[in-house]
């Protein structure tokens, strides 16, 4: 297909409204990766796939640079009318991530052979385990940059994500007592408690100099315990999610953890230890990239002033392919993150396509900066 007449404003507005309507919480994206199969057809990519665990993968162009755009297509539950109203197009996923993810496809639809080799995938579960893009690490692409499709707003490039460690600690007493008589026991909730207290304290120490993108912090999400309202709880398991700033990594940290655990476990006689649920490493991508050159002036080129470099406070799929796969990665799209998860979630029509003018004057700056460097 002839992409130069087919992309017009008005397909790449029903294109992501179409995506819009097919109703994709994690696990269930099938629909929607049927339905970008058929497009990577239409538009003239070459070996389109799905994989064993329902990504997307297609490529165009060929040559150097080798990029992954890499965007999800599942969305948390709760279906919203698709409508558009003004300038703003309305459904589950517009902000996040559906608008990137198009916009990344049609963008990458419009490179022509030895201008660059364009891998999109369009993965699953980014929502729940990131099962999609652990996926695509382990299949060892060969990619030099990669850009993951998030909104961050059209003047805004986010260039880290800390990391995470989630762990289950649980605490265990020996014995329980009648709540009439509490002396008689330990009661496993207020000693978890003291727990979860120190582990905060400790690891949150002398930080009160640091932005909050670079402050090791920790949280607790969930708290079970008890077994009857008139009994002491003989054991509780408390969750506690850890985030990681770039400049310390998750060994660090675990070992933070393990010697706090155990002074606290000693000093209060109690039995206590934990488990890793979930452990991402920071990542932040080189400031002297081309990548993050070549897109800071696609940003130049479409919206005629120089992008914010942003570092978050939340753990991304970024992470998992920079630090497994070791090059550049960041992440950029249409939308408003604020947007993201809530009940009239939406995004500018305007700023879609804007940004996939922004996407396709970075594969240009991109080819060119790369190719001057080699």
């Amino acid at each position: 297909m002839d992409t130069s007449f087919t992309i017009t404003p008005r397909f790449s507005v029903k294109m992501l409204e179409k995506a819009l309507r097919l109703y994709t919480p994690s696990h269930s994206e099938k629909l929607l990766a049927d339905f970008l199969v058929d497009k990577c057809d239409d538009l003239g990519f070459e070996d389109i796939r799905i994989d064993e665990v329902g990504n997307v993968i297609a490529k165009k162009g060929s040559g150097t640079p080798k990029v992954l755009l890499c965007g999800h297509m599942d969305t948390v539950p709760g279906k919203i009318k698709v409508k558009k109203d003004g300038d703003y197009l309305y459904g589950r996923g517009a902000s996040d991530a559906k608008a990137p993810l198009i916009a990344m496809l049609l963008a990458a639809a419009s490179i022509q052979n030895h201008n660059g080799t364009v891998m999109f995938a369009a993965a699953v579960d980014e929502e729940g385990n990131a099962t999609g893009v652990k996926n695509l690490v382990k299949q060892k692409l060969n990619l030099d940059y990669a850009v993951f499709g998030e909104p961050s707003g059209i003047g805004n490039i986010t260039i880290a994500y800390k990391g995470r460690i989630a762990i289950n600690l649980k605490v265990n007493v020996g014995k329980s007592a009648h709540a009439s008589a509490p002396w008689l026991a330990k009661n496993a909730i207020e000693e978890s408690h003291i727990f979860t207290k120190e582990l905060k304290k400790t690891l949150e120490a002398n930080q009160s100099a640091k932005k909050k993108g670079m402050m090791l912090t920790a949280t607790i999400t969930e708290m079970k315990g008890g077994t009857s309202h008139n009994v002491t709880p003989i054991e509780c398991d408390a969750i506690l999610d850890i985030r990681i700033p770039v400049d310390m990594n998750c060994k660090t940290v675990e070992k933070m953890i393990s010697n706090t655990v155990q002074e606290v476990a000693a000093k209060h006689g109690v039995e206590a230890f934990y488990s890793i649920l979930d452990e991402t490493e920071p990542f932040e991508a080189p400031h002297n990239s081309p990548l993050i050159r070549a897109l800071t002036l696609g940003v130049i080129d479409i919206e005629r002033k120089r992008p914010m470099l942003i570092r978050k406070t939340g753990t991304g799929d970024m992470n998992v392919i920079g630090y497994g796969l070791k090059i550049p990665v960041v992440t950029y799209g249409p939308g408003d993150p604020h947007a993201s998860h809530t009940i009239d979630e939406k995004v500018s029509i305007d700023e879609y396509l804007r940004s996939i003018e922004v996407f396709k004057r970075m594969l240009y700056h991109l080819n060119r900066l790369h190719n001057r460097s080699k």
